[in-house]
């Protein structure tokens, strides 16, 4: 069945509505301010033009608890520095913990490593506990920095909400990050503790990082104490290390557990940047711009209370894993998952949706065009019968993409496709329980989010291609680049084309009812002869083509002063490129994007370059095939399949294929 952009796929029950939190929230809202808004597309406009009342009534409604008295909700209503709630003091991890309920599981985890095992609300305060005394002990003080070298497991969380509540910083990276990309990151921002596994396993193989974590140590001056926790190997040789602790050292304390009060624009933690265009841009946000989002995209957007259990497939190197802890926020269960979601097979993340009786699931469009691919059909061998809601995230979804989950997955499962970013760890454009489903769109702005599309003149645009911009302040927008004194980067950043306008850097079409189509990053807009397009139209096109499995368009023109866009595309195995092929190709993107982007030159390659987190490489590769130095273009240690980089590097090298 062939599915075109906008076809209606779901729509809420009166009952879903009715039971949703958005809906008791717009009850109570409209009792307490004395208004009257009844659906979404109301309360975003209300959210937008009123964000100090807004943000204020997520406040009250989820009864953040501050030890001092706010002065008022918002100081300044200017980008950069917006200033929110002086004078409030919180502690972030309070309020996740503040949701324990006696005897319930808090998290649910399995790995390649460790089977499926459960950990109760009582033990993970418990041991959050231990692992807070074990830093005060260590000398690590309010303000410090603690780093994991981790993967996405039950002590990473731990380590984090520990490092929360004493008013520490927290930064992690996956382990799957090699040593240039992880001392880019940790050496800008000096921790003074480093948690790390000895290993991993992914994919059925196994990776020793006790030599890896053994540069870090050496590299940098600031550690004072490495923490390992043994999971690869129970016994891990720890003699390349000076100054060690196993994880079984910071447990044991009978010491109560407690938090320490932060302003509310203390910082929380550091994410990174991708690091294209240089070192990693060290993003900081705070406790309580932090809470306040994830309260509302959590909890009024995504509907999560105490009775989910919440998914996503994240490494620690990705926001999303911040985002699943958030969920907590909620009083959800968190479901973890560490290793790869094709091994043993395309069931492994279905398994464990069946055996934790997960409510939300949350992937990449990458893994459901490997499930369509494959003729993965769950509905027919899974049971999943609290499975409501189904998310994804990272890249563009094609319709085809929204058809399958609806015909394979749950025919009453909704869809909640989401775009956002590392820069407020938070969505921009996303789904909610009281809205329909369109195929290949996204329904909303989120609440709060003054999202809009921009032409370049700075004028909103509808129903066309402009660049996503936020056009009022919002709480989790970082607080400053570490090391960025003057602000110069961060302005650099985000308001270098539109002044006091956040530029996300997305190509966004906001449609007449609302709804919201991202065509992927506006630095990798793809300008055929006056016609732009993003990457991601071109492969929803190209990836109808059966012989197709994935594909990368890089546009060159310029060069030489031609006007030039290789493709590089992956068969099926056993699969030639045939003039028959390269038709189909041609047909499809000059029948769905236009004839301007038919490619110069179709190339077979073997695995296209992505992040860690499944991000095509688009940018990286274009600088690599103009000449850039592979060092400079592209940060491998970053990268989930660094050895696809090599074809690229001999292209650009062999001077000759733009001739």
């Amino acid at each position: 069945m062939t599915v075109k952009e906008g076809t209606l796929l779901w729509e809420p029950t009166e009952k879903i509505k009715e039971e949703s939190v958005i809906t008791k929230y717009m009850r109570w809202l409209n009792s307490r301010n004395g208004i009257s808004i009844n659906n979404y597309d109301e309360l975003w406009k209300w959210s937008v033009t009123n964000i100090e009342d807004f943000w204020e009534s997520i406040w009250d409604y989820y009864n953040v608890k501050s030890y001092t008295t706010y002065e008022t909700v918002l100081k300044e209503d200017t980008m950069p520095g917006a200033q929110w709630f002086p004078g409030a003091t919180l502690n972030y991890a309070e309020h996740i913990l503040r949701n324990a309920k006696k005897g319930k599981a808090a998290i649910y985890a399995q790995s390649e490593i460790r089977p499926f095992s459960e950990m109760s609300w009582d033990e993970l305060i418990d041991k959050t506990a231990s692992v807070a005394a074990y830093l005060r002990q260590e000398g690590v003080e309010k303000g410090d920095r603690v780093v994991a070298y981790m993967p996405n497991i039950s002590e990473t969380v731990i380590a984090f909400l520990a490092t929360a509540s004493i008013g520490a910083i927290w930064s992690s990276c996956a382990p799957e990050f090699g040593v240039g990309s992880t001392l880019s990151r940790f050496k800008q921002i000096e921790p003074k503790i480093l948690f790390t596994v000895d290993g991993y396993r992914y994919n059925g193989k196994s990776f020793n990082k006790m030599e890896t974590v053994s540069e870090l140590e050496d590299n940098l001056a600031s550690i004072e104490k490495v923490v390992v926790i043994p999971y690869l190997n129970q016994n891990p040789d720890i003699s390349g290390l000076k100054n060690v602790s196993y994880w079984k050292d910071t447990l044991g304390s009978d010491e109560e557990l407690s938090f320490e009060e932060v302003p509310f624009d203390h910082p929380l933690w550091i994410l990174y940047s991708s690091g294209t265009t240089g070192l990693p841009k060290p993003i900081v946000q705070g406790h309580g711009g932090i809470l306040l989002s994830h309260l509302s995209l959590q909890g009024i957007q995504g509907d999560l209370t105490s009775k989910d259990r919440f998914f996503w497939h994240t490494t620690t190197g990705w926001m999303l894993w911040n985002v699943v802890v958030g969920s907590m926020l909620t009083g959800s269960s968190i479901v973890l998952y560490d290793g790869s979601p094709t091994y043993p097979d395309l069931g492994v993340l279905w398994r464990l949706a069946e055996k934790s009786d997960m409510t939300s699931f949350g992937t990449s469009p990458s893994y459901i065009l490997s499930c369509m691919k494959e003729g993965i059909k769950p509905k027919n061998t899974f049971d999943l019968p609290n499975l409501d809601t189904f998310h994804y995230t990272g890249a563009p979804l094609s319709p085809e993409g929204f058809h399958w989950v609806y015909e394979n997955v749950k025919e009453n499962v909704r869809v909640a496709p989401s775009s956002g970013g590392t820069d407020i760890c938070a969505g921009i454009v996303g789904g909610s329980t009281i809205l329909p489903v369109h195929a290949g769109e996204i329904p909303q702005g989120c609440l709060g989010v003054s999202v809009y599309s921009y032409d370049e003149n700075g004028q909103p645009v509808y129903d066309e291609v402009g660049e996503m911009v936020i056009t009022k302040p919002f709480p989790s927008m970082p607080l400053f680049f570490w090391n960025d004194l003057d602000g110069k980067k961060y302005k650099e950043s985000y308001f270098d084309m539109f002044p006091g306008v956040w530029k996300h850097g997305d190509l966004l079409k906001i449609t007449n009812r609302g709804s919201a189509v991202i065509y992927g990053r506006s630095d990798a807009t793809i300008n055929r002869m006056g016609v732009r397009s993003g990457s991601s139209e071109i492969y929803n096109a190209i990836e109808k083509v059966p012989e197709v499995l994935d594909s990368l368009v890089v546009d060159l023109s310029g060069y030489n002063h031609k006007p030039y866009m290789p493709l590089f595309i992956v068969l099926r195995e056993g699969i030639t490129l045939s003039e028959e092929i390269k038709k189909s190709v041609n047909i499809k993107i000059r029948d769905e994007v236009s004839p301007r982007h038919v490619p110069d030159d179709i190339f077979v390659i073997e695995d296209i370059p992505k992040t860690l987190t499944g991000k095509k490489m688009e940018i990286p590769i274009r600088k690599i095939l103009l000449g850039t130095p592979v060092e400079k273009a592209a940060s491998i240690d970053a990268m989930s399949n660094p050895g696809s980089i090599d074809y690229f590097v001999k292209l650009a090298e062999s001077g000759g294929f733009m001739n």
